[in-house]
């Protein structure tokens, strides 16, 4: 029984295309939401106490 080399190497191509557009495509959504996670959270603006006006106080 022969070894049918074209067919093997057609699917190798179409296997090695498919992992390459995956990785793509997982970097972009990776970037997108690393973008979104960053922006999308707000810090509130009195969240940590002031300690020089404290110390004014007493």
């Amino acid at each position: 029984m022969e070894i049918n080399w074209i067919i093997i190497g057609i699917i190798a191509a179409v296997v090695v295309v498919v992992i390459v557009f995956t990785v793509r495509k997982n970097q972009k959504e990776k970037k997108k939401l690393t973008e979104e996670l960053n922006n999308d959270f707000t810090k509130p603006e009195e969240d940590e106490p002031n300690f020089e006006d404290s110390a004014n106080e007493k």
